[in-house]
This record gives structure tokens, C-alpha cells and sequence, in this order.
């Protein structure tokens, strides 16, 4: 896997059209769920692309605290259907915490069957789980590493 770390003023058009091509084919087609992706958010985050072989295959979006949540943040966090099979899930999200750093709490808004994924890189879930565009989530927290 090839990573890319790319600030909205570096995407171009063909990488933002990779990114909502990939978005689509999981959140909207795989997951059938009809919702709003471009939620005016894109332009605030920081990008985080996965790709083999010049494709991309793997993404997530990090946020600094205030702008999704109050604590920093990540979302979006998808690998393509046929890649699932190998590690590049664990690979993406240790990747993100990377590029995040381990200064500040991070939450997340996590599909609940994901909840022992997100765990295994150190969340907790918090609260009760709850619906967001029809499917079941819940929120979780991931404490500075050195507090």
C-alpha cells in the first residue's frame, strides 16, 4: 500500500473524483444507503489515501477538534470490497492515528458492528448506539497515548 496525505488545496480533480467514486461504491451501492457524502466537510479535513498499483483502494478523512466533533476526529474510513480480506483496514485506520498524532482525545462515530475493530486501535465505545442514515452506530473515544 502506497500512502498519500493530501490538504484540500492539494487534491485535484481526478483524485477527488477517486475519492467520491470510492465513497459511492461503499457507502451508497454496498451499504444500499442513500445519503448526503458531500456534507461540506471535504474542504476542512485533512485526506488520508490508500492506493495499490496506482488505484485507490483505501480512505479516510481527519478532522482537527471542532469541526465534526469537539475532540480531533476521523470518518469516511472505507477499503474497497475486494481488498477487505488482508489488513489494509487495521493498516488505514493505524495509518490515520499516525498522521493524527497522539496529542489530543480523539472521537468517532463508528457503525456499531465495527465497535472491536475500532477497539483493537484503542477506542472506547461511549454512550448508547444510535441510528445515522439508517444504520446503527456508536461513539468512540481514543485517549491521548501519553495521559
Amino acid at each position: 500500500m502506497t500512502w498519500r496525505v493530501l490538504e484540500w488545496d492539494q487534491i485535484t480533480v481526478d483524485t477527488l473524483y477517486q475519492i467520491l467514486a470510492l465513497r459511492s461504491e461503499v457507502f451508497v451501492v454496498e451499504q444500499n444507503c442513500v445519503y448526503q457524502d458531500i456534507d461540506g466537510k471535504d474542504s476542512k479535513a485533512t485526506h488520508v489515501l490508500g492506493y495499490i498499483n496506482k488505484e485507490l483502494v483505501a480512505y479516510s478523512r481527519i478532522f482537527k477538534p471542532g469541526i465534526y466533533f469537539k475532540q480531533a476526529s476521523f470518518g469516511r474510513t472505507i477499503v474497497q470490497k475486494k481488498h477487505r480480506s488482508k489488513s489494509y483496514g487495521h493498516d488505514l485506520v493505524a495509518f490515520t492515528l499516525d498522521t493524527m498524532g497522539n496529542e489530543e482525545e480523539i472521537k468517532i462515530s463508528a457503525q456499531q458492528h465495527l465497535s472491536e475493530f475500532y477497539q483493537r486501535h484503542g477506542f472506547t465505545p461511549v454512550g448508547a448506539s444510535y441510528l445515522e442514515d439508517g444504520i446503527p452506530h456508536i461513539a468512540m473515544i481514543k485517549k491521548p497515548s501519553n495521559k
